[in-house]
C-alpha cells in the first residue's frame, strides 16, 4: 500500500473537548450531542464522521461517473446519517446510512454509480465488515 496522504488531528478532552489539525484548518470544540445528555453548540464525532464520509463518497461518485463519461448534475448530493448505537456487550458502535440524490440520473444507473463508488470510496473500504452501512439512491 502506497500512502497518499496522512490527515493527522489531536483531541484533547474527549467528546467534550477540542479537537485541532496539525494545519490549524480544524479547530474546533466538540462536546456530546444533546439528545445524549451534552449541552450542544460544538460538533460531534459522529458529526465529523459524517461529513467526511458524504464528501469522499461524493467524490467516489465523481470519479466513477467520470470513468463512464456521465456528469453528475452539480446538485447532486450524499447524505450520510451515522448513528451512535449501544451494541449488546456495553459497548458502542456506528451505523450509517448514506442518501444518495443523484439528479438526472435513472434508478438503474444510479444503482450501477453507487454499488461502484462504494467499492471504492476510502470510508466505504474502511468500514466494511465493521459497521453496517445502509445506501440509498433516492
Amino acid at each position: 500500500m502506497k500512502t497518499l496522504y496522512t490527515a493527522e488531528v489531536t483531541a484533547t478532552g474527549g467528546r467534550s473537548g477540542h479537537v485541532k489539525s496539525s494545519d490549524g484548518v480544524l479547530d474546533i470544540d466538540v462536546t456530546m450531542p444533546e439528545g445524549l445528555g451534552g449541552k450542544g453548540g460544538a460538533s460531534n464525532p459522529e458529526q465529523l464522521f459524517a461529513a467526511g464520509y458524504s464528501a469522499c463518497f461524493q467524490s467516489a461518485l465523481l470519479v466513477v461517473a467520470g470513468k463512464q463519461k456521465i456528469q453528475l448534475d452539480k446538485e447532486s448530493t450524499v447524505t450520510a446519517h451515522v448513528s451512535l448505537n449501544q451494541i449488546d456487550n456495553g459497548g458502542y458502535g456506528l451505523s450509517v446510512k448514506l442518501d444518495v440524490d443523484l439528479k438526472g440520473v435513472d434508478k438503474e444507473t444510479g444503482d450501477k454509480l453507487v454499488k461502484e463508488a462504494h467499492e471504492i470510496c476510502p470510508y466505504s473500504v474502511g468500514t466494511r465488515g465493521n459497521i453496517d452501512v445502509e445506501i440509498n439512491v433516492i
